[in-house]
């Protein structure tokens, strides 16, 4: 039964050499992949290494509790047999062949085992569980970044961040009081969970098919109507776990997000802010409908007490991105949290502000790169970033022709006022247009690929 074994192995393992390339592909693609295995960070090698020396020391124990007999009389009739075959064969043909033929048992078994253990963990076979299982480490071995926005432009970001790191927070504004957010905040009297829901979406594992359940919004009904199932999903688990921050961490895991999302506070925070002509402005959603040039912005009550978990975060991190997102909406409603700028204003670590690509109407009208720095600078009262990334490249006719219309612009890139305020510039092109739509953000994995090669060099 050996013998036959022996020879229906080596008979395929000559196969692989001498068949068809679409056979010596396949296999060539089954021991690359089972040599992934031995690949550093999986700590695989050292556990074989660990079993080769239990069964020595388990044949040592036998031996010495027989007092060496059994040991000593198969060591002698195993000289024999050898000697026998080296009659036979030559040693130096029958030595390389005993050793071709105990690592491709080695290999047949161990490629066997795997293969099964594969089929019970990933049923579906999407992926190899090498491959899973190196992403994983890799993911886990990468920076520890703090990510802080809100809005679509926070969520975009970590939608490409996640395939460089596992080790992300996300800090997200909890001031939105519009749409179905403030619906259920007026309502029910939970945060807003709109923002916290599209970051959630983001870092999920399955992101396409809970992106579309998340998003999806109800069209009927007197009650649900208006609502995105993931605002309620978030609110249901907000009053059965007892707070924001139990939901998202029980959310996180039924999603198999990879990192964590954390709101800035858990009071109840409301923006306010004074525009030019005197007026002052209570509500996010009222402020960018105001269509007034925001001189100042704060919330009530103010400095609300930061998440304790947010601020660990800062102490633990290696690397902070602030934005992109509304800048007086989104960015910076965090920043009015005082511990949270504080904590910031004390890591001397690489820190990035990315510059939104276009003009918001009703919020940003008119400003350069320069007016994003010094609105979040005289909001905080700090210097919490040294470099800014601005878009270089111009978008298409098309597109700014239809922006135009909305009464938005390219954000300028005054260079030299940059540079007067203290902070590098990234000059870059990371902008993605939708030929269809003709809408304009940043593109997800080309943003994220550009922070991590400035990461690297700074």
């Amino acid at each position: 039964m050996s013998t036959a074994l022996l020879k229906k192995t080596l008979r395929n393992f000559l196969k692989s050499n001498s068949s068809p390339r679409k056979y010596h592909k396949t296999n060539s693609h089954v021991i690359y992949q089972w040599f992934k295995w031995l690949a550093p960070g999986l700590f695989v090698k050292r556990w074989l290494l660990l079993s080769a020396v239990g069964v020595l020391l388990t044949s040592l124990g036998i031996g010495i509790s027989t007092g060496m007999t059994p040991v000593f009389y198969t060591l002698q009739t195993l000289k024999g047999f050898l000697a026998w075959i080296t009659t036979i064969l030559p040693n130096y043909i029958s030595g390389p062949i005993a050793i071709l033929s105990g690592l491709l048992f080695i290999f047949w078994g161990q490629n066997r085992s795997l293969n099964n253990i594969t089929q019970v963990l990933m049923p579906e076979g999407n992926d190899k569980l090498v491959d899973l299982l190196l992403t994983h480490r890799r993911l886990n071995r990468g920076p520890k970044i703090l990510a802080i926005g809100g809005g679509t432009g926070l969520s975009n970001l970590l939608r490409g961040l996640k395939d460089y790191s596992a080790n992300i927070t996300a800090v997200v504004t909890v001031a939105d009081d519009g749409g179905s957010s403030g619906r259920l905040r007026r309502e029910i009297g939970v945060q807003p969970p709109g923002d916290i829901r599209n970051c959630l979406a983001a870092l999920a594992s399955e992101e396409k098919l809970l992106t579309e359940l998340f998003q999806y919004r109800f069209s009927a009904g007197d009650g649900l109507n208006g609502h995105s199932f993931g605002n309620l999903f978030l609110t249901a688990m907000s009053e059965v776990t007892g707070d924001l921050e139990r939901a998202i961490a029980a959310s996180s895991q039924v999603l198999a997000v990879q990192g964590q999302v954390l709101p800035a506070t858990l009071t109840d925070v409301n923006l306010w802010a004074e525009l030019s002509d005197g007026r002052r402005i209570e509500g996010e959603s009222n402020i960018t409908e105001a269509g007034g040039k925001i001189v100042k912005i704060g919330c009530t009550p103010e400095n609300p007490p930061a998440l304790p978990k947010v601020l660990q975060a800062i102490e633990e991190a290696d690397y902070i991105i602030i934005g992109p997102g509304s800048l007086y909406t989104s960015v910076i409603p965090n920043l009015l949290v005082s511990e949270i700028t504080e904590a910031i204003a004390c890591r001397n670590i690489p820190s990035i502000y990315v510059c939104n690509i276009m003009t918001q109407p009703g919020e940003t009208d008119g400003y350069t790169v320069a007016d994003h720095i010094r609105a979040i600078d005289v909001a905080c009262g700090k210097k919490l970033f040294d470099t800014v990334l601005a878009q270089g490249k111009s978008p298409s006719e098309k597109a700014l022709i239809k922006y135009a219309q909305e009464g938005s612009h390219p954000v300028f890139l005054d260079r030299e006022a940059v540079k007067n305020l203290g902070r590098k510039i990234l000059l870059t092109n990371v902008m993605y247009e939708d030929e269809k739509t003709g809408v304009i953000r940043h593109d997800s994995m080309m943003l994220a690929r550009v922070l991590f090669q400035w990461y690297s060099r700074v």
